[in-house]
């Protein structure tokens, strides 16, 4: 094999899927570096894994170089941007949420990896399909799914009579009342970050049966139903929260709760994450570790059900790239079972997978503190329901427009005037 001209042995064996069967190194030469720009995760156990395990690994397997870059997740979207625009940037990008449908124009075809994916792994979950496809293209390969759930102080909510997180909204104001008059507010990022305010906000609004369109693509926000989730949320704000949520970013919340000056907060798992991690570093006021008063509970419901709205991560390649065969090569050597789940392992739950096949998995036996998170990828609405998951509700998102809309509204504007706002706003995308 060895003596074969490469471009005949790739064409003589079906490319890039035929070098992975072969467990051998393709034969690219020795300066082919593929740029891998991810965020800087919440699980530092994960980004450890990467560059000291699996990216060497990888390298080793490929004959490929991996030049590993991390930033801060909200530097993702402005460093595509710019990216595309100059031409030149990294060969792999992490986006976030439905972000790939703003540079579909921009990125390469994917579909060979994720085709190869869902068979072996399930057919992918909703959430992976309406971020990271459109019109049968598949424009990113589905990376995983961090679940937003609220981390509760069990002890605390027991002081106050909640043996059991509250099922409803109107139930969970009530609680966190008598939290926040004992000085245990309810911590929650309203402000432009994004995971856990799209995640707590986007389903709120659709719990109360508001949403940005209708089905048809219609701008249906300036709605009675949203003026209700409105309304419910500066009276829960100012009886139940932690008032300087407003300039929170996605850390912030994590930082408090780890401090004990919050009681509750939508979160991913990497607060109990890190609690199991510096046992001794995290204690409650009684000296316990802090790990174990702590529990994970869905969001409440509200009039109109309940709802969820977790954030997803995907990789896109862009056009630009001098590398895509050899991106290509990683991103499915990535995704391989054996590799990926090294990865999967490593946060404990925090991230789960996009495909049914990682639900059975054993990790999930090892903390019941953690099951909660196991389906998270099969529960989740997407950004822009109940239309379409397209660069619309992507714009909408990026722009934050919901989350300004409640922001405001809890700054003191009225609902309806931050409604009509928000109609205003969302007439100039859709229309």
């Amino acid at each position: 094999m060895s003596k074969i001209h490469r471009r005949k042995f790739l064409k003589t064996t079906g490319g890039m899927a035929a070098i992975l069967a072969t467990g051998k190194a393709p034969a690219f030469a020795q300066a082919s570096t593929v740029h891998w720009l991810r965020w800087n995760d919440f699980v530092p156990a994960a980004d450890a894994l990467l560059k000291d395990t699996l990216i060497p690994e990888a390298e080793k397997a490929l004959g490929i170089k991996v030049n590993f870059e991390r930033v801060n997740a909200n530097d993702l979207q402005p460093r595509i941007t710019s990216a595309i625009q100059s031409g030149a940037g990294p060969d792999i990008i992490m986006l976030s949420n439905n972000h790939p449908h703003l540079y579909k124009a921009s990125l390469v075809d994917v579909g060979d990896i994720c085709d190869g994916i869902a068979k072996d792994q399930g057919a992918f979950f909703d959430i992976a399909k309406g971020n990271s496809s459109t019109k049968g293209k598949w424009i990113s390969v589905p990376s995983n799914v961090v679940g937003g759930l609220i981390a509760w102080r069990k002890s605390w909510f027991a002081e106050v009579g909640a043996t059991e997180f509250p099922k409803t909204w109107d139930e969970y104001r009530t609680v966190g009342k008598k939290l926040k008059d004992k000085g245990h507010p309810i911590g929650q990022a309203v402000s432009q970050s994004f995971g856990d305010p799209p995640s707590f906000i986007y389903p709120l609004l659709w719990s109360y049966g508001g949403a940005e369109v209708d089905d048809a693509g219609k701008v249906t926000i300036n709605s009675k139903e949203t003026i209700e989730a409105l309304k419910f949320m500066n009276a829960f704000w100012k009886d139940a929260c932690d008032e300087g949520g407003l300039a929170w970013d996605d850390s912030s919340n994590n930082r408090a709760f780890l401090a004990g000056t919050i009681s509750a907060t939508l979160n991913g798992a990497s607060i109990y994450i890190e609690s199991l991690r510096k046992p001794e570093q995290y204690k409650t006021e009684t000296g316990q570790p802090l790990k174990t008063d702590i529990l994970h509970a869905p969001l409440p419901s509200g009039p109109n059900g309940h709802f969820n709205s977790h954030l997803y991560h995907s990789h896109v390649i862009p056009s630009y790239s001098k590398n895509q065969t050899q991106a290509k090569a990683f991103l499915k050597w990535f995704h391989t079972p054996a590799n990926y789940e090294k990865w999967f392992i490593t946060f404990k739950g925090f991230n789960t997978p996009p495909n049914p096949m990682w639900e059975t998995h054993r990790m999930w036996e090892e903390d019941p503190v953690m099951l909660p998170y196991k389906s998270a990828g099969k529960t989740s609405k997407l950004p822009g329901f109940k239309g379409e998951p397209n660069e619309k509700a992507a714009e909408v998102l990026s722009k934050y427009t919901i989350i300004n809309m409640f922001a405001a509204s809890i700054k003191g504007q009225s609902p309806e005037a931050a409604a009509k706002a928000a109609e205003d706003e969302l007439k100039k995308i859709y229309i």
